[in-house]
This record gives C-alpha cells, structure tokens and sequence, in this order.
C-alpha cells in the first residue's frame, strides 16, 4: 500500500488503529540524554502520526498517552508528561480544528491535573461535530481496570433493575466499554520499540485486531512506517474465526459495533 494507494474508503486501511507508543526513555538513553528528552520527541512523532492518519484516510486513531500504571513513575516524569500533554493540547487545538479531528478520550480522567482536564475538555467540546478523523487519547488508562469498570456498571443496572442477567452477552458488555461509545472496532494495532506484549491497553477490543510490532523506537516513528503498518495489514485475510468463503470479514467487523459510532467510511 502507497501513500497514493491509501485512503478512505478503500477496504483495505483500517477503520480504527491503536498504538502502543513505546520507547522513547530507551531511544534517549541510547542518545546519552535524559528522559524527558525522548518524552518531547515522543510528542513530536504524536504530531506527525496524527497528521499522517488523518491525511491517509484513517477513521480513528487511538493513541495509548499515559497508563493507569504510569502513575508510579517518579513524580518529576510524570509532571514532565503532564506539562507535555498540556502543550500538545494548546498547540494542536488550531490543527485539530482545522482539520476536522474529533477528540475523545478513554481512562479514567479525573485523575488528571485540572491543568490538562481543562483544555482537554474545552478541546473534546469544541471538536464534538468533526467528522474528518476521531482522535482518541487512552489517559491513565488500563485495560483490566476499564473491564472491570464495565462489570461494576453492569453490576449496578442489574441491581437496580434495568438489566437482566440473561442479556448480558457480549455485545451488551461491550456498551458499557467507554471506546464501544466512542469509536469504531478496533482493526490494528501497533507496537513500537521491539516488544511484543499488549501491556494492559484494550485487552477486550484487540480480540480480533491485527497485531504489528515494530523495533523502530516511538520517537522515530513517521509517515513511512505507519505506511509498512497499513501495507501489513492490506496483506491479511481477516477471518474472526470464520472459514474462507464464509460471510464476509467486513460485515462480521461491523456488525461487532455497538451502533453508537457513526459511519463515516467514504468521508473525507
């Protein structure tokens, strides 16, 4: 897949692709600088992936920011990224509009500092009717702890009445998933640095997401390489389980959808 051969609309990019944006303490120390260094340059790679998916016709990119398990960093790095954030979102605000992005959140954002959560907010509002690309930021965020959110919700509406526990199914848990609310299923997912773990980020949704593992450290990360991303994917036969020749993938990846997300294949 080319720059010129990607796009929306085509059946081969992915509606919805999430990066795990790993590496930038190892490509600073490689480099003999301090962490918050690889930190910046992490936020710049941020700024040229967003600009890249939004231009290639990506639906929704989910970038995973900051875990609930970032938290125990030492509190200078975690105020480093705080501050960092806090910038991106002031900086951005103008491009995001101008773009046509939506910006969401996934995690538990309440445990931001008022500093981020203010512009956070100003800016999801601000951009609530755009339709061009959703740009998603998991914050303090965790899979195991999102999943056991939605079990506690369900737990509440079955208490309380207004569910039965022979509805529960997976497409009824699924509602109860902030990212089932806010975007479409996801179909890829990217891991920088040379890992190949998940590391607690949508342990439900990448059920049948494509996996890409990348060594190029996340700093390093560009146009190019989510385009090897993309080309990787176009090449694979999308089953969930199905044989070939069977109902086809796409509709089986649409129909995971919780019907809140609007279609918005062919804008753009």
């Amino acid at each position: 897949m080319t720059a010129r051969g990607a796009g929306a609309g085509d059946s081969r990019l992915p509606r919805h692709v999430g990066i795990i944006m790993d590496g930038n303490g190892r490509w600073a120390q490689q480099k003999g600088l301090p962490r918050e260094v690889g930190h910046e340059h992490g936020a710049d790679a941020v700024r040229r992936v967003v600009r890249a998916a939004r231009e290639l016709g990506v639906e929704a990119l989910t970038l995973f920011a900051f875990s609930s398990q970032n938290w125990d960093r030492p509190p200078q790095e975690v105020f480093h990224l705080m501050q960092l954030l806090n910038r991106y979102l002031l900086e951005e605000r103008a491009e995001i509009l101008d773009n046509q992005i939506r910006l969401t959140t996934v995690g538990d954002t309440e445990r931001l500092p008022s500093y981020v959560r203010d512009p956070m907010r100003e800016l999801i509002a601000a951009s609530a009717h755009n339709e061009k690309m959703t740009l998603c930021l998991a914050l303090s965020y965790g899979g195991r702890e999102m999943i056991t959110d939605a079990a506690r919700r369900i737990a509440r509406a079955v208490q309380a009445g207004s569910l039965r526990p022979d509805e529960i199914d997976p497409k009824t848990f699924a509602s109860y998933l902030d990212s089932s609310r806010h975007l479409p299923p996801l179909d890829l997912l990217i891991r920088t640095s040379g890992e190949h773990r998940i590391s607690n980020f949508f342990l439900w949704e990448v059920a049948y997401a494509e996996l890409f593992f990348t060594e190029v450290l996340w700093p390093d990360f560009a146009r190019e390489h989510l385009l090897e991303a993309l080309a990787d994917f176009a090449r694979r036969e999308r089953r969930f389980g199905l044989l070939p020749g069977e109902p086809d993938a796409d509709a089986l990846d649409e129909s995971q959808s919780v019907g809140i997300f609007p279609a918005q294949r062919g804008k753009g």
